[in-house]
């Protein structure tokens, strides 16, 4: 049974203490905005429509290959990880959607219409939902070690095929939109693998899949540049991607996760160029140091974070950008509190949007045009470092949300209420 531990109540008296400072922080920088030729109200608007989902599987403690520490409390089956996803977007009011992955999710049986019930009740709606074929399941008949999708013998890839058309059933009950289909796909030694072979049969795995796919769904096509195979991997850049999602179909999209590219690779320009030929079709946001690690947003490079949505809000702008992409976040929260780590990952994203809607286009075009590199770099750099934080408080507070996330999570003591009846 889900409960609701902050009601609208226990958020107004949290939000009491601040409002007032808020509301003046508020307007001053609306005061701000409006001096730059810009509506403070359509700015506010925009965050308050910001959404971003959040994965069922990151209020659970993340892991390495050398161990994985359980927080407090933890969520142990998908009613409960929905218990968890439902106070984060009670909290931040940005969350409204949860992103599902199978089998992992089917721990409490296929009773998938009672969660969707259940969530509904509690303002949740389902984004994408995600096939597991890089890991071995009880009661599975074939093995993934050696490739699932691309995998030589054709009863295992047969398998994993009816297994993701299973995947797209669950996605019709819960009145998702998309598949988000990542392999593990590869080789660890040199020579172990016909490359063109292996992407031939991914494409004519990934086209069963694809022609299983409702008239209105989509099909994200997720890369990674290494891990679990770490010589070779079948989808390893954007640019296999978006050629098998040209090849499959217009409901192939490409799905770009932050953590994995290649150190330093420019992912603003990537998202340009998905945007250019259609083919983006959402992002996993994540930060990452030195590969896949799967931080928090923001954490680590907000800048990168603020550039990508530059080029998003330029496509809007221009009206190149056909159809909002999927925003969710997909991190490893291994020393957080996974629910203080997702509500800060939010709000970072929605912050790094509000942002790049405050850039100055005319001026930002004027100076590329005249080829000014100092000045077109600096009408970035303003927008950056104009500090949004009232914009997005207030935007909550409208809502019905927490003007400060961590606090009012934390003056509730979450974890210390449930540990009995999760221990």
């Amino acid at each position: 049974m889900i409960r609701s531990f902050f009601d609208k109540q226990y958020i107004f008296d949290q939000n009491k203490k601040h409002s007032h400072k808020v509301e003046a922080q508020y307007e001053a920088i609306a005061e701000d905005i409006n001096n730059r030729g810009i509506n403070p109200n359509d700015i506010l608007n925009k965050a308050k429509s910001f959404s971003i989902a959040i994965p069922s599987w990151g209020v659970a403690t993340g892991g390495t290959r050398f161990g994985r520490f359980p927080t407090l409390s933890e969520p142990r089956n998908i009613f409960e990880r929905m218990q968890d996803c439902i106070i984060v977007n009670q909290l931040t009011q940005c969350t409204n959607e949860v992103s599902l992955h199978f089998p992992w999710d089917l721990d409490a049986g296929n009773n998938l219409s009672e969660l969707k019930e259940t969530a509904y009740n509690f303002f949740i709606k389902f984004s994408a939902v995600n096939s597991n074929t890089f890991q071995n399941f009880r009661n599975q008949i074939e093995s993934y070690k050696f490739g699932s999708l691309t995998h030589t013998e054709k009863k295992v890839r047969d398998q994993a095929i009816a297994f993701n058309i299973e995947c797209i059933e669950y996605g019709k009950l819960l009145e998702s939109k998309a598949l988000t289909l990542w392999v593990g796909d590869g080789s660890n030694f040199p020579g172990q693998q016909n490359f063109s072979k292996a992407l031939s049969r991914y494409l004519n795995s990934a086209k069963v899949i694809y022609n299983s796919l409702p008239e209105d769904w989509n099909l994200y096509i997720e890369h990674k540049m290494f891990e679990p195979a770490f010589y070779s991997t079948v989808i390893q850049d954007w640019g296999t991607s978006m050629l098998c999602a040209q090849i499959l179909g217009k409901k192939a999209k490409s799905l770009l996760d932050l953590g994995h590219n290649a150190p330093n690779v420019n992912i603003e320009m990537i998202t340009s160029r998905l945007i250019q030929f259609n083919k983006l079709g959402g992002f996993h946001f994540n930060d990452s140091k030195y590969g896949d690690d799967d931080l928090d947003s923001g954490s680590l490079n907000p800048y990168q974070q603020f550039l990508i949505f530059n080029e998003l809000v330029e496509a809007e702008y221009s009206g190149k950008l056909i159809k909002k992409p999927d925003y969710m976040l997909d991190q490893s929260h291994n020393v957080t509190d996974p629910i203080e780590s997702l509500m800060t990952s939010a709000e970072s994203v929605q912050r790094s949007y509000i942002q790049a809607c405050l850039v100055d286009r005319d001026a930002l075009h004027y100076y590329q045009e005249n080829n000014d590199a100092l000045m077109a770099c600096q009408t970035l750099k303003d927008a950056f470092n104009l500090d949004v934080t009232p914009i997005l408080q207030k935007a909550r507070l409208e809502k019905g949300g927490a003007t400060h996330l961590v606090e009012s999570y934390r003056n509730k003591n979450y974890r210390q209420l449930i540990v009995k009846e999760r221990s």
